[in-house]
């Protein structure tokens, strides 16, 4: 069975910090394109940070540019996004998703709040 499952999620004082994990489950990470997604309520999901199949190539919506990190471990199947300098904008509910040609996996999302 496919799998994508998120964690890591919370809750957090603006300019904390919280580290996200995708844990791939039914497939191999290494040949998928992987990124990270949100969506704040009344709001549609956004592109977060993207990370090629490599690692190579990364991109970052501009809104995170410098507070948030993507990385990918092929080996252990692995997703994660480190983020720092936490805003209040920053709430939303995070989505990986895993992209293959017409293979497109979500993960179920972890809630992540930034309040003080």
């Amino acid at each position: 069975q496919v799998q994508l499952v998120e964690s890591g999620g919370g809750l957090v004082q603006p300019g904390g910090s919280l580290r996200l994990s995708c844990a791939a489950s039914g497939f191999t990470l290494r040949t998928y394109a992987m990124s990270w997604n949100r969506q704040a309520p009344g709001k549609e999901r956004e592109l977060v940070a993207s990370i090629s199949t490599s690692g190579g190539l990364i991109n970052y919506a501009d809104f995170v540019k410098g507070r948030f990190t993507i990385s990918r471990d092929n080996a252990k199947n692995t997703v994660s996004l480190q983020m720092n300098s936490l805003k209040p904008e920053d709430t939303a509910v995070y989505y990986c998703n895993a992209r293959r040609g017409a293979d497109d996996y979500w993960g179920q999302g972890t809630q992540v709040t930034v309040s003080s």
